[in-house]
Parts: C-alpha cells; sequence; structure tokens
C-alpha cells in the first residue's frame, strides 16, 4: 500500500507498486487489452493510492489540531508551537489572524520573528489570490443595468425650474378596426316590440277599439268654492 511521504502530498510506493503503475500508464498512452489479473492489480492499486490520501488528510487535519492546541497554549507551550506551525506551513497552510498576533507577542524569539515575516509573506498572498478569484467570478457574471426609475408627479416641485416630464400619448379609437369591422357584420336592430302595461294584460288587435278607463267614463267631481267671508262683503 502506497504511504504519504513529506508534507506536500507525496507518496512512496514499492517496486511491485510501481510495477503495476508503469504497466497502468503504458496502457493509457497505448490502449491495449489487458489480462484478467493486470485489471485486477491495477483495482487494487487505485483503492490503496484512495486510502493513502485519506490517510494524509487525517494526518493534516491532526497537525492544524494539534497547532491551535499548543498555540492557546502560549507562552508555555512556545517551542512546540513553532514546530508545528513550520510543519504546517510546509504543508500548505495558510496562517491565520490568530497565529500572526501570537507571533507578534513572541518576536523577541528569533524563530519566531523569522516566522512572523515568513506568515506576513504568505497571508498576503492568500489574499491577493482571494480577491483576484472573487473578481473573476463577478466579471464572468453579467451584470444588468437598473431601469430609469420616473418619479410621480405628486413628488415633483412646481414652479418655473420643475423639471419637464415627457406627456403621455393618449390612445385614440381608429376607423376600421376590429369593433367597426363586428358592427358592420350585424346591421341594425330591429325594433323590440312594446311591452304590456299591466302583466298579465294582452295586446289589442287590429280594428278592436280599446276600453276605456274608469276616469275616462265618470270624470271627477269640481270641488265647491266656497263663499267669500261677511267682512269682505261690507267692504264691498
Amino acid at each position: 500500500m502506497p504511504t504519504p511521504y513529506g508534507p506536500r502530498g507525496g507518496m512512496a510506493f514499492s517496486a511491485d507498486e510501481l510495477r503495476v503503475l508503469r504497466c497502468a500508464l503504458a496502457t493509457a498512452l497505448n490502449p491495449a487489452p489487458l489480462q484478467d489479473e493486470d485489471v485486477q492489480e491495477c483495482l487494487r492499486l487505485a483503492d490503496s493510492v484512495d486510502e493513502a490520501v485519506r490517510e494524509a488528510g487525517r494526518h493534516r487535519a491532526f497537525l492544524l489540531a494539534d497547532l491551535i492546541r499548543y498555540r492557546r497554549a502560549l507562552p508555555g507551550s512556545l517551542t512546540g508551537y513553532l514546530e508545528l506551525l513550520q510543519d504546517a506551513l510546509a504543508a500548505g497552510y495558510d496562517p491565520h489572524a490568530d497565529d500572526l498576533a501570537a507571533l507578534r507577542a513572541l518576536r523577541g524569539n528569533a524563530t519566531a520573528a523569522a516566522l512572523l515575516a515568513r506568515c506576513q509573506v504568505l497571508a498576503e498572498r492568500s489574499v491577493r489570490a482571494r480577491l483576484a478569484r472573487v473578481a473573476q467570478a463577478q466579471a464572468r457574471t453579467p451584470v444588468r443595468a437598473p431601469a430609469p426609475l420616473v418619479p410621480p408627479r405628486s413628488a415633483v416641485p412646481a414652479g418655473p425650474f420643475a423639471p419637464v416630464l415627457p406627456q403621455r400619448t393618449r390612445l385614440l379609437a381608429l376607423p376600421g378596426g376590429r369593433g367597426a369591422a363586428g358592427d358592420q357584420g350585424k346591421g341594425p336592430k330591429p325594433p323590440s316590440p312594446a311591452a304590456p302595461s299591466q302583466p298579465g294584460a294582452k295586446p289589442p288587435e287590429p280594428g278592436e277599439r280599446p276600453v276605456p278607463k274608469p276616469s275616462e267614463v265618470f270624470p271627477p267631481r269640481r270641488r265647491p268654492v266656497p263663499p267669500p267671508p261677511a267682512e269682505e262683503r261690507v267692504a264691498g
């Protein structure tokens, strides 16, 4: 099984594993049929490489956990913290703000001062790379121009210096539209017959005299006019 080697993710292979790896690379460059035994060896080597990668990740996680624990125990754990920080930087660790603050407090030590200068350079490089990735992501994303905002007329101040707003065009009906075509096809409507005045009454037939109303047969009587008062008679 390959074993992790070095802080940069390297791996150490045995002679038999190198033979299988060489056979797999040759087959990838020049495709050719393989025997079942060779295929099984390639699959076993691939599984071993995956397990070695997972082991390297676990080792790095343990290293970072020890680094945090030693940093919290400063200044009593100065020697162990500086050694772990050097190993973490060799493994590709980006120093955090807590590491920079701890090294500034320990700059009286020559090793701590050298690590502080190195960590400042790495931190600045990491920040620049992060900003460059953000700028590239923003450049790939299309930016839409915002729609112009027109203030309502009630919010526009009146006076000689008031801004001139464009007038809205009124919609006018033009001859020859759908409404005109529909009206021409329908034509004039016939007059509807008059509804009877009373419910249940039948309309008179042609040539038949209408029945007179009671007010026409018996006209109303006129009320008698009262005589003038006696004083008006004497005066007359």
